[in-house]
């Protein structure tokens, strides 16, 4: 077994584009359709006339707004070639107790800039009639002043605790996961079932034949070749996964680890149901015309396009409920989005399993009674 495995290896190594055709795919077309999943923030070019703005609580405050990045600019007419040139769609002219703001590009953006703006002199002229009159005072009542709005702005006065909710049948809906998990998933079946494609070769020539007949057990040459294209799928997921993760900046609400184990059954599922096609179909060619439809179908029927929940027609829900792809989506859907425990995900792991164990079974015995 460990002799087929260093050859599937071997192999791999030698022509890995299949591999990297499907991956690359996967992680465009969720980049394309889906976003980066990052939050952005819009830039927004700054130019203070007054100097005494630079280094005050305005630019403290403006520089820890979330919503917005400013960039402060040396000179006026740099911050106005940005907004002509539509690289900024608002630019402002900060001064000590007022503002100018110059709107290139009429959006709700530039009333939310405004707020932000507004906020950030409240705070700041705030600050100024504190100080102010702490310079009226002398001694310990100036310092006690001070001290009083330090402490005032550590601890406020009181607190506020916002929670939601939400009912039992709500439904989340995230386009960067949808499109992430649904194409992950959909590719996948593609680079699994592609790998076992040549057991249809080497039965053509007499290699399987051989092999059979050789002092390999012929389990092990089963579990050689269902161990090596589980492996380069879940390699693919991991991959995938990982780049959305670290380099895109998805989060995965703190489950990437919980999302990355979860996918072992889905993984599992489609090796079973590549084998069952491949003791299915009589050669190549019919192979590699079946694979797509199937793939398509699934993707379709299970919610990678679009959420079943959308779906009205009460034949399409039937189906998905035998396809291994609806119940793939439905676990990275629980443990990403819904956050569900691993108990309330015990059903559709259950049946991913039972469908790969019925659909090895199935597919090894066809194919030992057939000869292709």
């Amino acid at each position: 077994m460990i002799g087929i495995l260093l050859t599937k290896i071997r192999m791999f190594i030698r022509n890995p584009w299949t591999f990297i055709i499907f991956t690359v795919m996967s992680i465009g077309f969720a980049l394309i359709i889906g976003g980066n999943g990052a939050a952005t923030s819009i830039s927004v070019p700054i130019y203070a006339e007054d100097n005494s703005v630079k280094g005050s609580t305005l630019e403290k405050v403006l520089k820890e707004d979330e919503a917005f990045r400013f960039n402060w600019l040396i000179e006026e007419e740099e911050m106005l070639e940005q907004i002509e040139n539509g690289k900024a769609e608002v630019g402002v002219i900060l001064r000590d107790t007022s503002y100018q703001l110059i709107v290139g590009v009429d959006s709700p953006n530039a009333a939310m800039i405004e707020q932000a703006i507004q906020r950030a002199y409240r705070e700041h002229n705030l600050e100024t009639a504190l100080l102010e009159v702490s310079i009226m005072n002398a001694g310990e009542e100036r310092v006690s002043v001070l001290e009083a709005f330090d402490k005032a702005m550590d601890v406020p006065a009181f607190e506020m605790e916002t929670t939601s909710f939400r009912s039992q049948d709500a439904v989340i809906y995230d386009n960067t996961f949808q499109t992430l998990f649904g194409f992950t998933l959909f590719f996948v079946i593609y680079t699994i079932a592609y790998k076992l494609q040549p057991i249809l070769v080497e039965k053509r020539d007499g290699i399987w034949d051989r092999m059979i007949l050789s002092p390999v057990r012929k389990w092990e040459v089963y579990v050689a070749n269902l161990v090596y294209s589980f492996i380069e799928g879940y390699v693919q997921v991991v991959i995938i996964f990982c780049i959305f993760r670290f380099w895109v900046g998805v989060d995965f609400h703190g489950k990437f680890l919980e999302a990355l184990l979860l996918i072992i059954p889905y993984i599992f599922s489609i090796v079973a149901l590549s084998i069952l096609f491949t003791a299915i179909v009589k050669n190549v060619q019919q192979f590699n015309a079946i694979i797509p439809i199937i793939a398509v179908s699934m993707a379709m029927i299970g919610g990678a396009y679009w959420p079943l929940e959308i779906v009205e027609s009460k034949i399409l829900i039937a189906i998905s409920k035998i396809n291994p792809l609806t119940y793939g989506m439905e676990v990275l859907n629980g443990v990403v989005l819904y956050g569900y425990p691993l108990e309330d995900l015990l059903f559709p792991i259950s049946i991913l399993v039972l469908m790969g164990v019925v659909m090895i079974g199935l597919g090894i015995h066809l194919m030992e009674r057939r000869h292709v």
